[in-house]
């Protein structure tokens, strides 16, 4: 399987990762003027699990290092593949919560508030498990980040109280799905072995390892997004019918959505050999830049905003920034 041999390359990773995770929310974007967003992500779904499987059969199975995907898989033991599927379930339910912020809210602010948050609690968390980089510089990093997050939720209930129209249930369900996203890594991360090139009986790869965890996602949609569709946090409830009436225009955007994130997962995942857990999925929730970016100056999330804002959240972009800047030299 493919390898990283350097931190250098492994930090490049997670800038791709970085801008994946922070664009493919465009997709939603786009279908969300003629298509529901429960809808969506049944497409988003199947596009994660699409690309984990392209990539386990490509950049997994050839290569010198490691093990190949169907061996690993032969030989993987029934908990590892337990961990991988459960940081798939609790991503799951993190990222549908997250979705419905960003029909509700818009990407400038489901992504500072809710990633940023996840950001936060999964460095902490994966730093415990395993810990690699500079602890201050690390730390150091994910305060700016934590201002930057509340720098973002003042800009939005500044707006909210001045048009009296917007609603802060996209705020709260940002903030749950922060919490939850933060837990996610750790399974996945926990399921493979430490050293890439050294494989480990019963462990994971990192293809192999993402395969499973795009399987958790698909199974527990069957639940989860079945009892939103039936219960949405806006708009009526939508059947299994309307998805197969839907054009396929609007299925081939959610599909690209879900490979887009999957290819950013996968790359974090791969990055995290080199670089650790902690520092490759904060590098990877950088993506919140690019999402604030691409709904504050191409959407125009903000446009309505009153006066004052603008400066308020250029300020939160450059904490941001210098907050990556130290996750990065932490190591």
């Amino acid at each position: 399987m493919f390898i990283i041999d350097s931190y250098q390359t492994a930090v490049l990773f997670c800038i791709i990762t970085m801008f994946c995770w922070g664009s493919w929310a465009n997709t939603q974007k786009l279908a969300a003027g003629t298509w529901r967003f429960e809808l969506f992500y049944w497409d988003y779904v199947f596009g994660i699990l699409l690309m984990s499987l392209i990539l386990a059969f490509t950049m997994g199975s050839f290569g010198e290092g490691g093990r190949s995907f169907l061996n690993d898989i032969a030989q993987a033991e029934a908990s590892e593949i337990g961990s991988a599927m459960l940081g798939g379930v609790i991503f799951n339910a993190a990222n549908i919560l997250l979705v419905a912020a960003i029909a509700i809210a818009g990407m400038s602010v489901a992504f500072p508030v809710g990633i940023g948050l996840a950001l936060v609690i999964g460095v902490m968390v994966n730093y415990i498990d395993n810990p690699i980089g500079d602890f201050y510089f690390l730390f150091s990093g994910v305060v700016l980040i934590l201002i930057a997050i509340l720098m973002n939720a003042k800009a939005y209930r500044k707006m909210s109280a001045e048009s009296k129209g917007i609603s802060t249930k996209g705020l709260s369900l940002s903030v749950i799905a922060g919490v939850l996203m933060g837990f996610f890594y750790k399974y996945v991360s926990a399921s493979m072995f430490p050293d890439f090139n050294v494989p480990l009986s019963g462990k994971l790869s990192p293809y192999t390892a993402v395969v499973f965890f795009s399987i958790g996602i698909l199974l527990s949609n069957l639940l989860f997004n079945t009892v939103l569709m039936r219960r949405p946090f806006v708009g009526a409830p939508v059947s299994y019918k309307a998805y197969f009436k839907g054009g396929l225009k609007n299925h081939i955007i959610g599909i690209l959505g879900g490979t887009i994130w999957c290819l950013g997962m996968s790359f974090s995942i791969i990055a995290s050999g080199k670089a650790g857990a902690a520092i490759s999925y904060g590098l990877g929730q950088g993506a919140t830049v690019v999402a604030a970016i691409w709904g504050i100056y191409i959407w125009k999330e903000f446009k309505s905003a009153p006066q004052g804002t603008s400066a308020v959240l250029n300020l939160m972009l450059f904490f941001y920034i210098i907050g990556l800047g130290l996750i990065i030299y932490a190591r």
